[in-house]
């Protein structure tokens, strides 16, 4: 603030600035002004009350809450209320800044903004303050560092600015003109010109612009610099400019003068303070401030008194929130007022940074008692002298220190590797750093041995709760030889198949078991072949066939996850996970799972309603399908009318379906009861309001949107959506209330301070029942309903209600009717999340399976609950699959199904793969010549019959790298196995007269990153796999997948070397006794696997796989391999002659250490049959035939 400006004769007033009020009016007034006004009787000057000083905040009542000093002696030019963080900034006539944070005015930051001129005006942006001085506009951080410094010309004498939005800035003074700076480029953008020079003050609303003169004039604009829309002049005497002790009011709306407002105080500061009502702070220089409303009257109780420590205010700003008041005075004293105990300055203050303290030539604080305190932290200055603590030998003894057990977790643990044991560091203490139990009584050593039997929590949370060993992530542990050793069978007693979870994006595990024991799905899925390469539904048959055939061995879902990376939607939907946040668990697997759940539903529901007839599968012509829609959406769709009611009136109503359904639970936090049938019903009859387009009114409006149900589907597919504590503690909750209802049904009664003993239990209901009483641990945290019966009603309302077999043998057997829309869905399946903060949570299923699941697998009749943990499975009692302790296990999907389901469905499963997949197709390698071509695809006359052989061989590149740590032992430990991809698959005729000429030799095509060709061992080289450069038989996965599953369909024995990894990584089931591999034909029990090249060198004379490998010459030399055993062991009838044979075997392989020899020029003896290419003349003959072609 400039000082020239002011009154020279203020400084030498007395506090009480002016005299008593004069209880009569001015002449020119109109007497009405003073109704209900009631002045001084005696004339005493309002200065001269006293005025009490206030220590005790009330709430609504502004006092006085702290001072501070600024600048001792300096005069406050301005202060200023930070609108983004609880500060107060106040600036100085000497060009410094101050900072104080929060009511208690702590001081934050100080520092020179100008060596010379004072600080005009502050205002706070996001990332720093601007300074505006004389002529100069600094931009700064609030702990004083400069972003920019804009110097304007020397000429100019600025005095205000205003900030119109987040970039752009105005600034105006004593000059005839006011400029626009651009924050970003710091540039000025334009030069406005006002009418009247000396622009001190700025103020804007949403219509117009204000200025205010030296010469006490107010201008508005509107627009922005147009010519002044009305001007206000001030009030001139004789003696210049004069404070007027009446307020001029001014009527924006309709631009003209109302009735001005007498006040009791000189008005130095005028600043509107909205909260409860409109109210309006004057303030003088001398002190006095009083409140009044704009259209009221001004009381004299409503003023109060500042008591500065100079002679006059000189700055008075009012904070965002209205909760705080601060005066500048001209000694450098800084007032902050109130109106309650602990205001904030700002609605919403984000945190504010602080400095971290300086450490310099500080010494830590030490703790002496502290047994593990290091003494080296204490300085000691070198000396020659004896120090205290060198005890002569006289006065002490050695008591050497016992030391402490090993823990126990460590000895559990420990592999020993001759008399050296190795551990993992459970992670109890500190590292390198053993406690010694110095006292008997020390319970803080004590503590150090109480280590959880449970791995969970071991950490980082030893004090949480326990998650069952069976619910906990499950991993493959790996050895040298891959999976072999590995023993799934002590996870897994049943005849059911697990799926293995070291594939990436794995964690819909559990949600392809559940879509596989809906009978009526998987007979759907099985009956379903497309064109498309990558169709989820067509993989997903391929994997319920995988599971039909197993017999309790796990399978793996690599295709169908290949396929499942290839869809865009996937990918948009964040369903793919990258493998580091798999691995750590980053994901919310909760709502990972609900999103793939719908996906994978709408994706079956669009692949199944193609109609497109297949052209090169001629078997995938029958199909569920029908020409309106899916049987996905017979099963699993509901129909709905959706209506939307505008407040006008109108009313819309539009038909659609959903194929599940998100829970919607209530606000209402109380702990009443609410059955889950009431949360059921709110979330498919959803009721909301919200805004919608109308017709009628054309525009958007809010409408009250309602949902009515026109068809129930035959699947109820639930998405719990428990994402957070509020729906955790609503289930938490209910459960609670459920439970002590449950208890008082059967007569018993809840006490607070003591739990229920079995035998107390075993007393209560009636000993006439006929229900069986179930136990306390049975009805725990248990809220779900086995049940639900619905009907529909006639005016498309939808009754919903737990249906229990009390009430079913109370009414009788709950049968569908569905004439009159009364339908029963029992529970099917639920999809939990497990918590686990040490291994980052992981999925589960309970499912109900089914009779016909059963039958198939056990031959027995029987319906069973069954928890499904990836490779894990265990029948489990079928309260536990609705028994969800929020802790650590959480639900995620519900499935429902409608009773006697099966019966409406035909469940027959044809398969759609014919014999035509195995002729002649076209490759899709644009330079792939006939004269490249290395197999002659089968004849008519020729295809295979039930027990025919067919030689097999595939060659594999990298996707993934193998992940392995070294342990401390120095043995390798494999983390992750590499990902492989099949990249060559051959199959050769085994009997006929072109017996050893391949019938399918096709190179698959990739469109994922390779890492290693493998080219030593594959033969692949790059290139190979491209469809622009490669010369090969190019065909994609499902082609190939489809030829092998028709020849596995059809009953060949697949003769091969290794064909249990060619399996695998193909994914492809094969019945036991349809594989004949040489691996095991030529191996002794608890011996090493021989090599394919050792055999052939062996028995055959053959040298194979020279610089690489070739699938066409191991599948041919696997079946001659074949045709060698059934010579040596008599077609089995001889195995004690066969046996010898073997240990001949094994010791050549010792005595060469398993290598065949390489001289040079030497051929093989025995293979006179074959050239030195690998083909027989016949194979020759047959080639140069089908190349003459």
């Amino acid at each position: 603030m400039n000082f020239e400006v002011l009154d020279p004769g203020l400084a030498e007033y007395a506090p009480a600035m002016h005299s008593a009020l004069d209880p009569v009016l001015d002449a020119h007034l109109n007497p009405s002004l003073l109704q209900n006004v009631e002045l001084d009787p005696e004339g005493v000057a309002l200065e001269a009350l006293p005025v009490q000083e206030s220590v005790h905040i009330m709430e609504g009542v502004y006092s006085e809450l702290h001072s501070v000093v600024a600048e001792v002696g300096v005069p406050v030019s301005v202060s200023h209320f930070d609108l983004h963080e609880e500060m107060l900034w106040v600036g100085s006539h000497g060009g410094h800044a101050t900072s104080f944070f929060g009511p208690a005015l702590e001081r934050y930051s100080s520092f020179q903004v100008n060596g010379s001129d004072d600080i005009r005006q502050i205002q706070s942006l996001e990332n720093g303050i601007l300074f505006l001085t004389k002529n100069n506009l600094k931009y700064m951080a609030r702990g004083g560092l400069i972003i920019f410094d804009y110097l304007l010309d020397e000429s100019e004498d600025m005095h205000s600015l205003l900030l119109t939005d987040s970039s752009t800035l105005l600034v105006g003074g004593l000059q005839n003109h006011i400029l626009e700076i651009d924050l970003n480029t710091v540039q000025e953008t334009q030069k406005y010109a006002v009418e009247t020079p000396g622009v001190t003050i700025m103020r804007q609303t949403n219509r117009f612009f204000f200025c205010g003169h030296t010469s006490g004039k107010v201008t508005d604009y509107v627009p922005f610099f147009l010519p002044p829309w009305g001007c206000v002049s001030p009030d001139i005497r004789l003696t210049g400019l004069a404070c007027d002790r009446f307020l001029k009011v001014y009527d924006l709306r309709m631009m003209r003068a109302i009735t001005p407002l007498q006040v009791h105080v000189d008005p130095a500061f005028l600043r509107f303070i909205p909260t409860y009502t409109s109210r309006l702070a004057i303030i003088s220089q001398s002190g006095q401030c009083q409140f009044c409303e704009p259209t009221g009257l001004a009381n004299p109780a409503d003023i109060f008194h500042v008591n500065p420590v100079g002679p006059l205010l000189m700055t008075f700003d009012v904070s965002a929130s209205k909760q705080a008041l601060a005066f500048g005075d001209s000694e450098g004293c800084v007032h902050l007022w109130t109106d309650s105990p602990e205001p904030s300055f700002n609605p919403y203050s984000r945190e504010t940074e602080f400095a971290l303290p300086c450490l310099v030539d500080s010494l830590p604080p030490l703790d002496w008692s502290q047994d593990l305190l290091p003494l080296s932290l204490i300085p000691v200055p070198l000396t020659s002298d004896t120090l205290l603590s060198d005890w002569p030998a006289a006065n002490s003894a050695p008591a050497p220190r016992r030391a402490p057990p090993v823990d126990a977790e460590i000895l559990r643990t420990m592999k020993k590797v001759g008399f050296i044991g190795y551990a993992p560091n459970p992670r109890t203490r500190l590292r390198n750093q053993i406690p010694y139990r110095l006292k008997e009584s020390d319970s803080e050593f004590d503590s150090f041995s109480q280590v959880t039997e449970s791995p969970v929590g071991r950490e980082e949370e030893p004090h949480r709760h326990m998650v069952s060993k069976k619910y906990r992530k499950v991993t493959i542990k790996y050895s040298k030889l891959g999976l072999e050793d590995f023993d799934f069978k002590h996870y897994n007693k049943t005849l059911f198949a697990g799926l293995e979870p070291h594939i990436p994006n794995a964690y819909c595990n559990c949600m392809i078991q559940v879509l596989y024991f809906l009978e009526p799905v998987r007979c759907l899925i099985q009956n379903h072949l497309c064109q498309k390469e990558f169709c989820l539904a067509c993989e997903l048959g391929f994997l319920f066939h995988m599971l039909d055939l197993s017999r309790g061995d796990p399978c793996q879902g690599s295709n169908f996850l290949r396929a499942f990376r290839t869809i865009p939607e996937a990918s948009a939907l964040g369903l793919i996970l990258a493998d580091s946040d798999e691995a750590s668990g980053k994901g919310n697997l909760a709502r990972l799972i609900q999103r793939w759940n719908r996906f994978i539903l709408t994706q079956l529901h669009q692949d199944l309603q193609e109609l497109e007839v297949p052209q090169a599968y001629r078997g995938a012509g029958g199909s569920f399908c029908s020409s309106g829609d899916s049987v996905i959406g017979q099963l699993f769709s509901c129909e709905m009318e959706n209506c939307s009611l505008c407040r006008c009136g109108s009313e819309t109503v539009r038909a659609s379906s959903t194929l599940l359904f998100t829970l919607s639970y209530p606000e209402d936090k109380t702990g009443k009861n609410c059955d889950f049938a009431q949360v059921l019903k709110r979330s498919i009859c959803l009721e909301q309001n919200t805004q919608a387009w109308c017709d009628n009114c054309e525009k958007y409006q809010p409408t009250i949107q309602t949902r009515n149900i026109c068809h129930l589907p035959d699947i109820l597919v639930i998405n719990c959506e428990v994402n957070s504590l509020k729906e955790a503690d609503f289930w938490r909750m209910q459960a609670e209330v459920a439970f002590k209802i449950a208890i008082k049904k059967h007569g018993g009664e809840i006490s607070k301070n003591k739990e229920f003993a079995l035998a107390d239990w075993k007393e209560l209901g009636s000993p006439e029942g006929m229900l069986m009483c179930p136990s306390i641990e049975e009805l725990k945290n248990v809220w779900l309903p086995f049940s639900i019966r619905m009907k529909m009603t006639k005016n498309k309302g939808l009754d919903v209600c737990n249906w229990t077999d009390g009430d079913e043998m109370q009414w009788g057997p709950a049968r569908a009717d569905e004439e009159h829309g009364v339908y029963v869905y029992d529970l099917m399946a639920t999809v939990v999340h497990i918590l686990d903060s040490r291994t980052g949570g992981s999925l589960v299923a309970h499912i109900k399976v089914g009779e016909t699941y059963h039958q198939r697998k056990e031959g027995v009749t029987h319906q069973q609950w069954y928890l499904f943990n990836d490779f894990l499975i265990e029948p489990i009692d079928k309260h536990e699959a609705v028994q969800f302790d929020m802790n650590w296990k959480v639900p995620a999907i519900l499935y429902y199904i409608k009773r006697n389901l099966n019966s409406k469905y035909n469940l027959n499963i044809k398969n759609p793969i014919e014999a035509s997949v195995l002729l002649a197709e076209a490759s899709l390698a644009r330079k792939q010549r006939k004269t490249h071509t290395t197999f002659i695809p089968l004849m008519l006359n020729e295809m295979p019959q039930v027990g025919d052989l067919v030689g097999l061989d595939a060659e594999f590149v990298t996707l993934n790298e193998e992940e392995a740590e070294l342990r401390s032992d120095g043995t390798k430990s494999t983390i992750k196995p590499s990902q492989m991809s099949v990249a060559r698959i051959t199959c050769v005729r085994g009997q006929g007269p072109n017996e050893g000429i391949p019938f399918i030799d096709d190179y698959i095509s990739t469109q994922e990153q390779v890492v290693d060709y493998l080219t030593q061992y594959s033969g692949i080289k790059p290139g190979d796999l491209d469809a622009k450069i490669s010369s090969k038989h190019l065909t994609t996965l499902k082609s190939t997948y489809l030829k092998l599953r028709f020849l596995i369909d059809i009953g060949v024995k697949f003769v091969g070397h290794g064909l249990q990894k060619d399996f695998r990584v193909i994914n492809l089931m094969v019945p036991k006794d349809q594989v004949l591999d040489t691996v095991y034909l030529f191996h002794m029990p608890r011996k090493r696997m021989i090599s394919l090249r050792f055999l052939a060198w062996y028995f055959l004379d053959l040298k194979i796989q020279g610089e690489t490998h070739d699938s066409i010459e191991d599948a041919r030399t696997a079946l001659q391999l074949y045709r060698k055993y059934l010579e040596l062991s008599k077609n089995g009838t001889e195995p004690e002659s066969f046996h010898k044979v073997l240990k001949g075997l094994y010791e050549k392989g010792r005595k060469m250490d398993w290598k065949v020899p390489e001289p040079e020029g030497q051929t093989s003896p025995k293979s006179k049959a074959w050239d030195g290419t690998g083909e027989t003349g016949l194979d020759a003959a047959v080639f140069s035939s089908v190349l003459a072609l």
